[in-house]
Order: C-alpha cells, then structure tokens, then sequence
C-alpha cells in the first residue's frame, strides 16, 4: 500500500521503487499485491493505472497529510490492521460536536488552544510536553510533532509579517519514561506546559498487593508528579479518557487538529500550508542533481588523492563545497556496494583533515 497524495513526493516514492525493486528481484508481480491513496490524476494515481496495480483510492485534494487520518488515508491502514474505523470515525464525529459550540468554556477545541496561547504569551515561548499513562499511547507525541509544528511552525503571519510563529512539541510515556522527564520539569527550566493523558479502565487486571492494582500506582505516580509540578508554578494540563479504544482515540485526533485550527486564528497564521517542508524539498533535488553530475564527472579527475577543497577546484564546484563533501562522504562509505564509475576512499588524516581518493575500476 503506498499513500501520496501527489504522488511526487519523494521519500513515499523512493519506498515504492524499493519495494517493486524487491518484488521484481524475488520473481513476484508486485502490481498483483499492490494498491495506492492518492489525489485522481497524481503522478502516483497514473503510475498505479499503467502498472495495473490492484486498487487505488481516491484522496481529496482539500485534505493535507496532517490532518488525514480520519479520511480514506487512515481507515484503509486501520482496517488492515483490524481497527474499528467505524468507532474512530464515532469518537471525532462527537469530538467534531462539541467543538461547534460558539461558547469558550464549553468548546473544549477553543479551551486547549487558550490555554496554548496563554502558557506561551502567543508567541510559543513554552515547549508543549505530551506524557500519557499508557504505553499504547506512546506513539502520540510523535503524531502531535508533525501535526502541531507542521501547522503552526510559520515565518509569515496572514498580513505577510515576519513572526517566527510555532509550538515545540516533546513527549513520552509515563510511569516508567516519565523518569526521564521528572527532574527538569520539577527543578529545571520553566520553559514548558505539561498535558498528562490518564486512561481510567485499566487494560487488564494486574493487582500488586491487597486491594492495590498497577493501575493504581500509575494514578498515584501521575498526582503525585501533578501535584509537585504544580507546587513548583509549572503549567499543567490533565486529560482523562475512559480507556485506549478506537472511539477515545477518534476524540482525541479530533479535538488536537480543531485545537491546532483555533490556535492558529489566534496567532494570526496559516495552519493548512508549510512553505518550510517545500523549501527543503526543493534544496533536497539541488543535492541530487549534484550528485547525478559527479558521478558523471567523477572519472576525468582519477586518480586523485586530496582534500575536499582541492577536489571542488578540480571540479570547478568550489561555491557547492559544503554539498560535494556530504556526498563524498556518503559515497565513500558505500563505494563498495554502489554502481560507480571509480572507487571512492576516505581516511582522515591528523594534520589535514580528511582525505578523499578517486581511484578508476
């Protein structure tokens, strides 16, 4: 299953040429076994129809990779994974509700993203620390890295003034990696709000002594750090849900993109673009067009042995200095496996640095 929405971008690309690559050397069909999400007429939606793939659904255009796991996009994986979609469609349908109420205190969407602005002086100055009581929540800070820094990391504001907008987001579980996290929340910089996720039903019974259960001492390590935090005038947001179902989680995914939506309103931004994922893509193919042309060029300077400056100079690629020697250095390491037209080395030398040799097959 490959999932692009233009079909173009390409680290999703370079997974689906690796693995047809894979299907291809193991003597299998891979149009039999493959299936594509994508926008209709992407360069991966025609790929998939020359190649007579399985199936290919149809992303909406409006949809952006951030927010689409509610969509088509989230539910084809689910199910694969036997996920109640259904339920998770449920949760952020309810969540969705309750986040259409005009008023503050009863828009649990406007109440986070009040609390955001306000921790942070709407300039971002807090880190945003995620830490659930569940280990089958501990993929959810990474989730709300791409979802909240994504959206909200912005240079411009809507009337094109330079603001440097944007929210950091760290996070882990707790209990156990909450260890990891106690002494500089507590003592440390006071540069962050804290949001504990508590999950009530326990998943299983494991009790520990009489009348104690596990669940039980994750309850009491979340208060009581609760409590030393706030004793110590650090931010804190509490969050509790029932248990980890599909439902909860479909709350939860609901209520952090309308809270991502209404904070942007407030710091004046556009959530739904990112010209700094654009920008690094379009750097990334300058390095690759330079790669391409080295390794064409490569051959009219063997046998060579040097540093990475008299190369360039040889090359005539001295304002492209920083680029040649990243990809000297990974050529280098990978001479051996790669289809190269010479053998790239790499040795370092203590009074010169490092020193590369291009050598002919």
């Amino acid at each position: 299953m490959n999932i692009s929405k233009s079909g173009g971008t390409q680290e999703t690309r370079n997974n689906m040429i690796f693995c047809e690559n894979a299907y291809a050397k193991a003597g299998l069909p891979f149009a039999k076994h493959a299936c594509a999400i994508t926008m209709k007429g992407s360069e991966l939606d025609l790929h998939a129809s020359r190649e007579g793939w399985l199936k290919t659904f149809e992303m909406a255009e409006s949809i952006g990779g951030r927010t689409s796991e509610t969509s088509i996009v989230g539910h084809l994986p689910a199910a694969l994974a036997g996920i109640d979609f259904g339920a998770l469609l449920e949760g952020a349908c309810h969540m969705d509700a309750l986040t259409r109420n005009p008023a503050l205190l009863h828009n649990p969407a406007y109440m986070m993203s009040a609390m955001w602005y306000i921790a942070g002086g709407g300039k971002g100055d807090r880190n945003m620390v995620i830490v659930p009581y569940s280990d089958r929540l501990i993929l959810l800070s990474r989730y709300l890295q791409q979802l909240v820094m994504e959206s909200l990391g912005k240079e411009l504001d809507l009337d094109g003034n330079v603001v440097h907008q944007g929210l950091n987001v760290f996070g882990n579980k707790g209990g156990t990696d909450a260890h990891a996290f106690i002494q500089q929340l507590n003592d440390g910089r006071d540069d962050f709000f804290i949001t504990f996720i508590e999950v009530l039903k326990d998943s299983t019974p494991a009790p520990v002594s009489d009348g104690i259960d596990m669940g039980d001492y994750l309850h009491g390590f979340l208060t009581g750090l609760s409590n030393a935090l706030r004793g110590h005038g650090r931010n804190v947001i509490e969050m509790r849900i029932p248990e980890v179902n599909a439902f909860c989680l479909g709350m939860i995914i609901a209520l952090y993109e309308r809270a991502v939506a209404a904070y942007a309103e407030l710091i004046h931004i556009n959530a739904f673009h990112q010209p700094g994922v654009q920008a690094y893509k379009l750097a990334s193919k300058g390095v690759i067009k330079l790669l391409t042309g080295l390794e064409s060029s490569l051959p009219s300077v063997a046998p060579f042995s040097g540093s990475v400056s008299e190369l360039a100079q040889k090359l005539n690629l001295e304002d492209s200095l920083y680029e040649l020697e990243g990809i000297l250095a990974k050529l280098s390491a990978n001479s051996a496996t790669r289809q190269l037209p010479v053998r790239i080395g790499r040795s370092w030398s203590k009074d010169g640095g490092w020193v590369y040799t291009v050598e002919a097959k």
